[in-house]
């Protein structure tokens, strides 16, 4: 039982973080952000490489950082935005492709 429950938790941990990358807007500020590299950007300059700016740029941020793939701090008089979730963003990744063709019949088996 233990297995499943670790299970299910990885499953919710992706469903939430795949829920945030849900939108074309988010998915291009957190491809931004990881162009930018862990240095991140200010919310000013994130929002003039993406396009999406002011409240939709706050809430894009938001619903990221929730689902625990950026960071905001505040610097000075700016707000930088970062990536900071290399490992989540592989994670994800690896999680759709960890058990690749795990249920697909051999290979040996000729259809002709």
């Amino acid at each position: 039982m233990k297995i499943e429950s670790h299970h299910s938790l990885d499953l919710t941990r992706a469903a939430a973080a795949f829920a945030a990358l849900g939108s074309e807007q988010r998915l291009s500020v957190l491809r931004t952000l990881v162009r930018a590299g862990p240095e991140g950007l200010s919310i000013g300059a994130l929002g003039d490489r993406t396009g999406v700016t002011g409240s939709t740029l706050t809430h894009h941020v938001k619903i990221l950082a929730s689902a625990g793939l950026v960071t905001q701090a505040r610097q000075g008089r700016s707000i930088i935005c970062a990536a900071v979730a290399f490992d989540e963003v592989q994670d994800l990744s690896n999680f759709l492709l960890t058990e690749c063709c795990a249920d697909s019949p051999n290979s040996d088996h000729d259809h002709g």
